[in-house]
């Protein structure tokens, strides 16, 4: 069970997208641009009325957990419903609100997060000109029902407003050994799987080691640079890296600016 529940989005039928442009650095790690992710609709049958949505890993239509994009347009609001799954949400462009249908909008911007229980009624609404968020899923398929189903699964919502996420700096972590990287925990849960996030300084050049048997990671705000064992890539807002059991993922944030990680890994890893 989740301490802090799961993960986010809205349709009735997810069709498959296809998959995206892998990088291959081994047999055990790969990353993915956010240029070469293949986009499709969350509701096909809506086309582009519908959010786009596109499979990060993962496959929202099978009983799996799933991690994906999903974008939507100004002004966007969807009516009253529920899921059949817990999701969580980390906002990586735009505005986006996620509550109860008769709350007053409280929207929250790039670096939040939020997570909406499995049965409880809610609407999601959009508004900055492009709106970009992570959704993650424990278990699928990702399904939208009527609010006339809703149930109480014994969780409850939480919105975290970028503004109030507390983070820990380097002296303060045992997973961290580099001044001036940042780290914040968002949930956990009783099989050991958790979502965190990183900040990476301005100039940062360091590595992240794991040795999960599942490491999974999106940038979520900045660009940094991944050396692959082929040839360097620049990685945006969107883009996704995963491994396998040992590894070091090496990056540098070249930029002016620091950048933002989420990830979601079953065991601890350093930065260093």
């Amino acid at each position: 069970m989740t301490r802090l529940p799961c993960f986010i989005t809205f349709t009735f039928v997810a069709a498959l997208t296809s998959a995206p442009t892998a990088f291959a650095n081994d047999s055990t790690a790969k990353v993915v641009a956010a240029s070469d992710i293949k986009w499709g609709y969350l509701n096909p049958l809506r086309g582009d009325k519908s959010p786009g949505a596109a499979d990060l890993w993962g496959n929202r239509t099978t009983d799996t957990a799933t991690g994906m994009l999903v974008r939507f347009k100004k002004g966007f609001e969807s009516p009253p419903h529920i899921h059949n799954i817990t999701y969580r949400g980390v906002v990586i462009e735009g505005q986006m609100h996620n509550d109860d249908p008769n709350a007053d909008k409280m929207w929250m911007p790039a670096g939040s997060f939020w997570t909406q229980p499995a049965g409880e009624n809610h609407t999601t609404a959009a508004n900055a000109n492009a709106n970009l968020i992570y959704l993650e899923i424990d278990s699928g398929p990702y399904l939208v029902k009527p609010s006339k189903e809703q149930f109480d699964n014994g969780e409850r919502p939480l919105n975290l407003h970028k503004n109030n996420i507390v983070w820990l700096k380097a002296d303060e972590l045992k997973n961290i050994e580099v001044d001036g990287v940042l780290s914040t925990t968002l949930w956990g849960s009783d099989v050991g799987m958790n979502g965190s996030m990183i900040k990476l300084p301005a100039g940062f050049k360091g590595k992240v080691i794991t040795d999960a048997s599942e490491f999974r990671a999106v940038v979520i705000a900045g660009t940094i640079e991944y050396k692959s064992q082929t040839k360097p890539l620049k990685l945006s807002p969107g883009s996704y890296l995963e491994s396998e059991g040992k590894y070091s993922h090496f990056i540098e944030n070249q930029s002016d600016n620091e950048a933002t990680l989420y990830i979601r890994s079953n065991k601890d890893y350093q930065v260093k």
